[in-house]
């Protein structure tokens, strides 16, 4: 079993910054891509951020430039921080790891539990 456990985010003023963070705990032999996704009020889960285990990343248009998702591999951890927040950042976020447990040959793709983040004055 892999626990994501995010923190961070909750009432964020519009041009103000979110900073997110998720740490994996468990049976863990190595963290492939990580990831962010936010599912906005009424609308779909959509694809904010992803990071490779080699560093790559990977943004959507829509926080393109003023974003920024990094990983600790030491710490299972990823990271991400969106500035110049607008009203449409208002979701719920969701991290998201590509997991091979231990003693296993195939991946696992496992997701936080979420965390609501509101952007509003």
């Amino acid at each position: 079993q892999v626990q994501l456990v995010e923190s961070g985010g909750g009432l964020v003023q519009p041009g103000g910054s979110l900073r997110l963070s998720c740490a994996a705990s468990g049976n863990i032999f190595r963290i492939y891509t990580m990831g962010w996704y936010r599912q906005p009020p009424g609308k779909q889960r959509e694809l904010v951020a992803t990071i490779t285990n080699g560093g790559n990343t990977n943004y959507a248009d829509s926080v393109k430039g003023r974003s920024t998702i990094s990983r600790d591999n030491a710490k299972n951890t990823v990271y991400l921080q969106i500035d110049s927040l607008k009203a449409e950042g208002t979701a719920v976020y969701y991290c998201n790891m590509i997991v091979r447990n231990r003693g296993y040959v195939n991946t696992r793709n496992c997701w936080g539990q979420g965390t609501q983040d509101t952007v509003s004055s």
